[in-house]
Formats: C-alpha cells, sequence, structure tokens
C-alpha cells in the first residue's frame, strides 16, 4: 500500500459513500421537480438507507472468496448505472427504485477498507485502515455540502451525473491499480452469508469492539440530528445554509481524528480508545455547557468527532488484526452494528428532543459515552489476549 494507493482508496471509499447522502439537502428541489409532496420526497432517504444494509450484508462478504480486482470496480460500474437511472428518472417511483438500487451498489468503500487492511503491512495497518476510513466519514460529511452547492448552480440531477462519471473514473483507475488477487477462502454463498454471524460470534474481542462501535455511531447520530434542532432553534435560529456550514466543523475533527490508526500501529490502541471515550463524555459536558456561546459549541464539535473518529478507526484496525481470512466478514457485522447503532441514535434524538431538547441530549450522550468506558474497562483485558494471539 502506497501512499497513492492509500490515497486512491481514500477517494474511492469516500465517492461510493457519498453517493447515500446526494438526496439529503434536495429533497424539495426534487419535490417540486417530480410533483411529489415533502414526506414523499422524505422516503428517498429511507430506499438509500434500506438499500445500502442489504448491499453490505449481502455483497461486502463477497470480498472474503472473489477476486476483488474485479469485484470493487464492478461494484463502481453498478452503481454508476443506478445514479444514471436517478439522473434520467421521470417521477418519484422510478427514482425510489433506482436510488434503492444505488444503495444496494455502493457498498465499494465497505469492500475497500478490508482490502487496504490486507495489503499494507503489519506495521503500518492501523494507518492505512485509518486514512481508507477517514475518506469514508470524508465523503459523508462533504457530500451534503457538494450536492447542495451542484443543484442550487445546475440542478439536482446534474450531481448525479457527476457523481456517475467519477465513480466510473475511479473504477478504470482501481482496476490499473490492484493486481490479480486470490480468494481467501471457498465458501458458497449460503454458507458464506451464514459465517458472518458465526465470526461475528466466535471471539470475545469481535462481541466487545462491535458493542464499541455501535455505541459510537449511536452518538455520532444523535447528536448531529439534535444539532439541527439545536441551531435552527433559539437562541441560534439559522437558516439551513448556515446550519450545513457546520458540517466543516466536523470535517475537522475527522481530520484530526486521522491518525487514530498510528495509535495503533505502535500497539496504544486500546487506552487511545479508552481516552477517546472519555474525549467524547467531556465533549458533551462542554456543549451542555456553552449556552450561547457559539465558539464552545464549535470546540464541543470537532473533540466529538475527533474522539468518535479515533475509536471508530480504532475498532476497525483492532478487528482485522484479528482474522486476515474472514476480514471482509468481521467488516460487514461492523458495519451492520454500526449501521443499527446510528438508526437507534437518530430515533432517540427526536424523542429526547421533544421531551427536554438539548439538556435531554447532552445528559444522554454524557450516559452513552459513560456507558462505552464502562464497556472498554470491561473487556480491554480480554481483547488484549485475543490480539496478542492474532
Amino acid at each position: 500500500m502506497s501512499r497513492r494507493l492509500t490515497f486512491l482508496f481514500a477517494v474511492a471509499a469516500g465517492v461510493a459513500i457519498g453517493n447515500l447522502y446526494w438526496a439529503q439537502p434536495l429533497l424539495d428541489l426534487v419535490a417540486d421537480d417530480l410533483h411529489a409532496s415533502p414526506s414523499r420526497a422524505g422516503w428517498l432517504i429511507t430506499a438509500t438507507q434500506v438499500g445500502y444494509a442489504v448491499g453490505v450484508l449481502l455483497i461486502v462478504p463477497l470480498g472474503d472468496v472473489v477476486d476483488r480486482r474485479r469485484l470493487v470496480p464492478g461494484m463502481l460500474l453498478c452503481s454508476s448505472v443506478a445514479l444514471l437511472l436517478c439522473a434520467v428518472a421521470p417521477t418519484m417511483g422510478v427514482l425510489l427504485a433506482a436510488i434503492a438500487l444505488l444503495g444496494l451498489t455502493t457498498v465499494a468503500g465497505q469492500i475497500l477498507t478490508p482490502l487496504a487492511g490486507d495489503l499494507a503491512s503489519p506495521t503500518q495497518r492501523g494507518e492505512v485502515v485509518g486514512k481508507v476510513g477517514s475518506g469514508i466519514l470524508t465523503g459523508i460529511l462533504a457530500a451534503r455540502t457538494i450536492s447542495g452547492l451542484v443543484a442550487g448552480s445546475a440542478g439536482w440531477r446534474t450531481i448525479y451525473v457527476c457523481a456517475a462519471v467519477v465513480v466510473v473514473l475511479l473504477a478504470a483507475l482501481l482496476f490499473r491499480a490492484l493486481p490479480p488477487l486470490a480468494p481467501k477462502t471457498a465458501l458458497p454463498y449460503p454458507a458464506l452469508i451464514a459465517s458472518v454471524a458465526t465470526v461475528a460470534l466466535r471471539e470475545r474481542a469481535v462481541r466487545w469492539t462491535l458493542v464499541l462501535g455501535a455505541t459510537g455511531f449511536a452518538v455520532f447520530a444523535m447528536f448531529w440530528t439534535a444539532l439541527t434542532f439545536r441551531l435552527s432553534s433559539p437562541p441560534f435560529d439559522y437558516s439551513a445554509t448556515v446550519i450545513g456550514l457546520f458540517g466543516l466543523a466536523g470535517l475537522s475533527g475527522v481530520l484530526a481524528g486521522q491518525r487514530g490508526g498510528r495509535l495503533h500501529d505502535r500497539g496504544w490502541s486500546l487506552p487511545a480508545t479508552g481516552a477517546a471515550w472519555l474525549l467524547a463524555l467531556l465533549s458533551f459536558v462542554l456543549v451542555g455547557l456553552a449556552g450561547r456561546s457559539i465558539v464552545l459549541l464549535v470546540v464541543g464539535i470537532v473533540a466529538l468527532d475527533a474522539a468518535l473518529q479515533t475509536a471508530s478507526l480504532l475498532n476497525r484496525a483492532r478487528l482485522f488484526d484479528i482474522s486476515h481470512d474472514a476480514r471482509s466478514r468481521i467488516n460487514t457485522a461492523f458495519v451492520v452494528s454500526n449501521f443499527i447503532g446510528g438508526g437507534l441514535g437518530s430515533a432517540a434524538a427526536t424523542v429526547l428532543w421533544s421531551a427536554g431538547g438539548w439538556p435531554a441530549i447532552t445528559t444522554a450522550g454524557i450516559a452513552l459515552s459513560g456507558l462505552a468506558l464502562t464497556v472498554w474497562a470491561a473487556g480491554r483485558r480480554g481483547a488484549l489476549v485475543t490480539l496478542s494471539h492474532a
């Protein structure tokens, strides 16, 4: 994994995951153009996420049994077809089907991440996986901003055409850059899918890490969902445009957390995970006490995102050290558990905001961070034993 190939992996993973989020700032534009209600347009987000969850579960495990030099570009080309279908969709029904197909096929980033772990040397695996993982989260945060800017000047369909062109280019670059990669194991497809649960439950350290990962994504989703409510309400009353700029603060946190992989390579993965969760707890204390101070709120956002990103990167790097032959399936379990945690966090944000506003959100954040610290303290010795035998 040269620096150039690592950068290509990070960009491709970020673009792939970004395909899930183009529609989020475009719902009103799409509804007006296709003569649909805003509530029906909101189903575009649900269709994308459901398609993505199915794709992760049914396609990502193939990374353990097929040549990924063909699998990754192939999935990127499939997602380019789905992007073009979104661009030309004449009705909301067609767009819903196309965007569900987009979610199903845009899983290349989750195949590239364990592949990066395979190609990297053991002494650099954490750093390489960290950079590719940062590409994924950067794509999530950047997609909304890019989509809004392009759609505002050239229409909502243009973003899907542009994304399709970029995806085809990345597919060609990856096919040229990757060597032929022999399958790591041989399993029939039904057994392969069933073994996702087996490899997740077999090792105590995997189960422990999945709990920490799901908790982290629950906290992440809860905070960013509630932050929109907070910034659009008194004393701030910001517009949607201004609120969108706060994603840049989150992006700076992602970039700060990118170095978490190096901590893993130096043998500091477990203590650094505990330190990250302690920082997350303190960040919630800070944003809870920020009051009307936008400066303190932004500092808290950066610190929280850096903490959660670091913890997530360390979780993934440890998981990839546990098994070489099952990395794609372990990554599938990791992503699915994170997806479930994120869904629960988003739902909790709405309920908590209605019940107690911002104080309820920050209290829940402190409680979840404390829970994660408790889980970390209880399981880190077992995880250390597993890693020492990996």
